[in-house]
């Protein structure tokens, strides 16, 4: 019962001003130019330690600001050959740097055999759980709800929405879902989904199950859930042991 909304996508940043890294593109193998923003340490890593005119493995936070565009908040690169040498700063130490970021994502360990530079999902992976408020099988919509947690200075950000492609059925409206997606072009397609549990009415008395689902950030971790329901914690799993590297992450499953 964690908020979640992270992936991974492949390709070459283009920042708009070159003397301004923070807004542009990411142009993907596949030819897709996905609007893009960078937040935290990654400005720092951008100009230490990434050569801009190649592709990378970048870890995102995916927004729907327009139907059928994709955008994406950059918060880490999976590139352990390049950054291995370097610091990973911990999720508090994260969210300490950019408390705009709204969450924190989490170092994760090198994938077993391989590409080291891979991680086992494959690229163009999202992991979504949130509240399921619009699903239409027939014509494959689906919107997800997530919230965020409080900001450092006590404000709460707005739940925001993602749009979606995929088949769920009508029956799991309300409820809280973990969607494992897959991006093609500017959609992130359903792959797969497990419904985790009915979303607690908000008209109960006395409040009770209002903000039961733990709330997260705009990807990596949640809040606590209410009492009966999943504790508070980190993902459920997460692959591999850990290692050091700079601003380097990726969603666990």
């Amino acid at each position: 019962m964690q908020y979640r909304a992270i992936g991974v996508v492949r390709g070459t940043y283009r920042p708009s001003d070159p003397e301004q890294l923070t807004r542009g593109v990411i142009e993907t193998e596949d030819g897709t130019a996905i609007e893009a923003v960078v937040l935290g340490r990654v400005l720092t890593l951008m100009r230490r330690h990434l050569d801009l005119a190649e592709p990378h493995l970048w870890v995102v936070y995916p927004r729907s600001r327009d139907e059928d565009q994709l955008h994406l908040q950059l918060v880490g690169v999976w590139e352990p050959s390049t950054l291995a040498s370097e610091t990973s700063p911990g999720a508090s130490e994260l969210e300490a740097a950019d408390p705009a970021s709204e969450a924190a994502v989490e170092p994760a360990g090198e994938p077993s055999g391989g590409d080291g530079d891979a991680v086992p999902e494959g690229d163009d992976y999202f992991s979504v759980r949130g509240e399921l408020i619009y699903t239409r099988p027939e014509s494959g919509d689906v919107v997800v709800k997530i919230r965020q947690l409080p900001r450092p200075d006590g404000s709460r950000p707005t739940p925001f929405k993602l749009q979606l492609k995929g088949e769920i059925p009508l029956e799991s409206l309300r409820h809280f879902v973990a969607l494992n997606l897959r991006r093609q072009g500017q959609v992130l397609q359903l792959e797969s989904h497990e419904v985790i549990a009915p979303m607690p009415q908000r008209g109960n008395r006395g409040g009770k199950g209002r903000g039961s689902a733990a709330k997260g950030g705009g990807g990596g971790r949640g809040a606590a859930a209410a009492p009966g329901e999943a504790p508070r914690g980190d993902s459920p799993r997460a692959e591999g042991p850990r290692r050091n590297s700079s601003a380097v992450s990726r969603p666990s499953r």
